[in-house]
């Protein structure tokens, strides 16, 4: 059982992630009529849930607290400054060095290290966070499409894509021997959660990176079909390291491939739901039945 401590934690850590998919709007024009310290500012109490966490557990450092407090805030500095210089939003360095900076610090694993066995999640969900409060408030970055808001719509592209992308990826992956056939039937209580679970903590956070920001900002420079395959390589790419110590090549194949019908599912109508909706279901479906 975890700590009460970690439990609130966790909801300070959810919250923003919350506010940001069903009250977006709301939240942006709040933070409009804060003054411009507090806006800026305001990300360092993304430390909080670090203090929480690491308190408890007797892990506290000095060091993790301050880049708890200090990263979030230097997001929202450059990603304020780049909204002031390029107000077309076509993108510039301050937009690649906080993606660049995220994507690293999650496939390598740069901050895991500061939490309890079984707590990384928190890293991944902290950078959301900061990077949520950058773009969406500061940046105000058009077209990212994060509304958890699910319509009909949402889950029909969804599903559709998963469907353009099984019959491909399922003969291709037995064929390299990633993909393994298993014949057991979860129990539906294990499965919805197993759903839910992929949906919310894996799905809409690469979904957001590499659809909300990396292939919108992409499109804006180098077009439509180039910022789609380029997203979907790198997409790929991020797994290399995934399920072993080596270069994992039949996993980024995979990955890759799947980042096209990701990335479709997205630019449809410009939302994270649907593209989430389409990374859910493969990846349960791979979870329970082909790993």
């Amino acid at each position: 059982m975890f700590s009460p401590a970690i439990w609130i934690a966790a909801v300070l850590t959810l919250l923003p992630f919350l506010a940001a998919a069903f009250f977006g709007g709301w939240l942006a024009s709040a933070a409009q009529k804060l003054p411009r310290g507090v806006r800026l500012l305001a990300p360092s109490l993304l430390s909080l849930p670090y203090l929480l966490v690491a308190c408890s557990s007797g892990s506290f450092r000095w060091g993790w607290f301050a880049l708890y407090a200090l990263l979030p805030v230097a997001v929202s500095l450059l990603l304020w400054t780049a909204a002031q210089v390029d107000p077309g939003q076509r993108g510039g360095w301050r937009d690649l060095s906080v993606l660049v900076t995220f994507g690293l610090a999650v496939d390598l694993r740069w901050f895991e290290s500061a939490w309890p066995p079984h707590l990384a999640v928190f890293s991944k969900m902290l950078l959301l966070d900061a990077g949520l409060y950058g773009f969406l408030v500061l940046r105000q970055l058009d077209g990212v499409g994060f509304d958890l808001r699910l319509r009909l719509r949402d889950l029909g592209v969804g599903l559709r894509e998963f469907a353009f992308y099984v019959p491909i990826a399922i003969p291709l992956g037995l064929a390299l021997g990633f993909l393994h056939l298993h014949a057991a039937w979860p129990r539906p209580p294990r499965l919805a959660v197993g759903y839910l679970f992929t949906f919310f903590f894996i799905a809409v956070p690469e979904e957001v990176f590499f659809r909300g920001w990396l292939q919108n900002l992409l499109e804006r420079r180098i077009g439509r079909y180039p910022a789609l395959f380029s997203t979907a390589v790198l997409f790929g790419l991020s797994h290399w390291n995934k399920r072993t110590a080596h270069f994992n090549w039949r996993y980024v194949v995979l990955a890759a491939l799947a980042g096209i019908f990701y990335g479709r599912a997205w630019r449809q109508d410009r939302r994270v739901g649907a593209s989430a909706i389409t990374h859910a279901t493969v990846d349960t479906i791979w979870s329970f039945w082909l790993k």
